[in-house]
C-alpha cells in the first residue's frame, strides 16, 4: 500500500518551469483584457501592474515555503503546517473545486472555438471529447502530461513574445508609415477617464487572470529535482508576469484607443492594425491552445490535490490508487466525471446550474491565497527560530509585504462584495467556503485528527481510518 501511494518523479526542471509559466498565461489574458481596458481606460495598466505584484508576492511566499520543504506535496501542506489540519483541508478542497469546475469551463470554451471550424458538431459533444482526450494523456503518465503541457505553454509564450516585439516596433516607429507615439495613453478623456477608483475595481477581474503561480508546489512532488525546479520556476514566474501581462496591455493601449469599438477583441484588433494576415484565425488557434492547456493542467492539478487529500485522510482512500505508470487514476477519473457533469449542466442549464458552479468557484482562489499568505507569516517565524538554514528564497521585506498582500486580498474581496456585477460570485463563493468548513467539522467529528508534520510519516496512521 505504501509503495502504491508514491507518485513518480518524472517531471524535469524544464517541464516544471513551463507548466508554471503556462499556468499564468491563461485564456483570460487574450479574452478578458478588453473588458478591463474598456472599464478602466489606459489606467488598466496600473490594474494589471497591481494584480501582477500581488501574484508575484504570493509566488515568492510559496517559493520560500516550498524550497524550505520541497517534499511537502503541495501548498495545502504548507498551510496545514502553519494553521493546522483545518487549513490544509479547506485549502485542498477549495482548490480542487476551483479546478474541476475550470475543467468544464475550459472544455466548453475550447469547443466553442472548434465549433467555428466545425459547425455541424455540437459544442457539448466536442467538450466531452476534449476532456476524454486529455484525460487519456494524464492517465498514461505524468511525463506525457509534462511534455504536452510544455509544448502548449511554449506556443503561448511564443505568441506573447511575438506580440510584444511587433507591438514595440510599431509604437517606436519602426513600422512602415508610422512615427513614435504614446498619444493613446492620455487622449480620449485622460489616463484614468473613469476615475482612480476604477483602477482598483479593475484589479478584481485581473486577479483571476494571473492565478497559477501556486502550481509549482504541486508539480514539485513529481519533479526529479524539486528544490532546483521550484527555485527556477518561481524566479521565471516573477519577471514574466510583468513582461507578459503588463507589457502586452501597455502595447494594446498605446496602439488601440481604450474606447475603440473593437477593444472587445484587443489582440485581434492590434494584429489587424499591424496588417498581420489571418489575424482572427491566428488568435483563435492561440486561444484554443490556452484553453486546452488550462484543461490539461486542471485535470493534473485537481487529481494531485485529491491524491494529497486522500493521503491525509481528508478524502476517501480509493483516490490513493496509482496505475502502473504512477498516475493517480481514480483521482483523475473522478475529476473527469465532475467535468462531464458540469459540461452537461452547461448544455441543459447554462443560466442556473452551470452559472452557479462557475460563480461559486470564482473567488475561492482568493481565499486560498489569503490562507497561503497567513501561513507564510507563521512558517517563516518558525523557520527563523528553528531552521534558518532552510530559508533559501526569502520573501522580500518580510513581514511588511506579507501584511500588504493579506490586506490587498481582503480589499479585493471587499470590492467584490460592493460590486453589483460580482456580488453574486462573492456570495456563492462564501457558500463554497462554508460547505468546505462544514465538511471539515464532519470529518473531525467522525475521524481522529491526522498530525500535520509529514505526509509520508503519517500515511501508516491514515490507513487505519479506512474512510469510506
Amino acid at each position: 500500500m505504501e509503495n502504491r501511494a508514491q507518485l513518480q518523479k518524472q517531471l524535469k526542471t524544464r517541464h516544471v518551469t513551463m507548466i508554471t509559466i503556462g499556468g499564468i498565461i491563461g485564456a483570460g489574458i487574450f479574452i478578458g483584457s478588453g473588458a478591463v481596458i474598456h472599464a478602466t481606460g489606459p489606467a488598466a495598466i496600473l490594474s494589471y501592474l497591481l494584480a501582477g505584484l500581488l501574484a508575484m508576492f504570493v509566488a515568492r511566499m510559496l517559493g520560500e515555503m516550498a524550497t524550505a520543504n520541497p517534499n511537502a506535496g503541495s501548498f495545502a501542506e504548507h498551510v496545514r503546517s502553519a494553521l493546522g489540519n483545518w487549513g490544509g483541508f479547506a485549502t485542498g478542497w477549495l482548490y480542487w473545486y476551483f479546478w474541476v469546475i475550470a475543467i468544464a469551463a475550459e472544455a466548453v470554451g475550447a469547443a466553442s472555438i472548434l465549433n467555428y471550424w466545425y459547425p455541424d458538431i455540437p459544442v457539448w459533444v466536442m467538450s466531452l471529447g476534449l476532456i476524454i482526450l486529455l484525460t487519456v494523456t494524464n492517465i498514461f503518465s505524468v511525463k506525457s502530461f509534462g511534455e504536452i503541457e510544455f509544448w502548449f505553454a511554449s506556443i503561448k509564450v511564443a505568441a506573447i513574445i511575438s506580440f510584444l516585439l511587433l507591438g514595440t516596433a510599431y509604437i517606436l516607429g519602426f513600422w512602415p508609415d508610422k512615427d513614435l507615439s504614446f498619444a493613446n495613453l492620455t487622449m480620449h478623456g485622460g489616463f484614468a477617464p473613469h476615475g482612480i477608483a476604477s483602477i482598483f475595481q479593475g484589479i478584481v477581474p485581473v486577479m483571476f487572470a494571473v492565478i497559477g503561480t501556486e502550481i509549482v508546489t504541486i508539480t514539485a512532488a513529481e519533479s526529479e529535482n524539486p528544490r532546483e525546479a521550484i527555485g527556477k520556476a518561481i524566479k521565471s514566474v516573477i519577471w514574466r508576469i510583468m513582461l507578459f501581462y503588463v507589457g502586452s496591455i501597455f502595447i494594446i493601449i498605446c496602439i488601440l484607443p481604450w474606447n475603440s469599438e473593437v477593444i472587445g477583441s484587443p489582440y485581434v484588433s492590434v494584429l489587424n492594425i499591424l496588417n498581420i494576415p489571418f489575424a482572427d484565425q491566428i488568435m483563435n488557434v492561440i486561444v484554443l491552445t490556452a484553453l486546452l492547456s488550462a484543461l490539461n493542467s486542471g485535470l493534473y492539478i485537481s487529481s494531485r490535490m485529491m491524491f494529497g487529500l486522500a493521503k491525509r485522510g481528508d478524502a476517501p482512500r480509493i483516490f490513493l490508487k496509482l496505475n502502473k505508470n504512477g498516475s493517480p487514476i481514480n483521482s483523475i477519473l473522478f475529476a473527469t466525471v465532475i467535468g462531464y457533469l458540469a459540461v452537461i449542466a452547461a448544455y441543459y442549464s447554462p443560466d442556473l446550474v452551470f452559472r452557479f458552479l462557475v460563480n461559486s468557484s470564482g473567488s475561492v482562489v482568493l481565499f486560498v491565497y489569503l490562507l497561503i499568505s497567513i501561513s507564510q507569516l507563521r512558517n517563516r517565524a518558525r523557520l527563523e527560530r528553528e531552521q534558518p538554514e532552510l530559508l533559501q528564497a526569502k520573501m522580500w521585506a518580510y513581514p511588511y509585504l506579507t501584511y500588504f498582500t493579506i490586506f490587498s486580498i481582503l480589499a479585493v474581496l471587499g470590492l467584490m462584495a460592493m460590486s453589483p456585477e460580482m456580488l453574486s460570485q462573492f456570495i456563492t463563493s462564501l457558500v463554497s467556503l462554508a460547505v468546505v468548513l462544514i465538511m471539515y467539522g464532519i470529518r473531525r467529528w467522525r475521524y481522529p485528527e491526522v498530525r500535520p508534520e509529514n505526509v509520508d510519516q503519517d500515511f501508516n496512521a491514515i490507513k487505519k481510518f479506512n474512510i469510506k
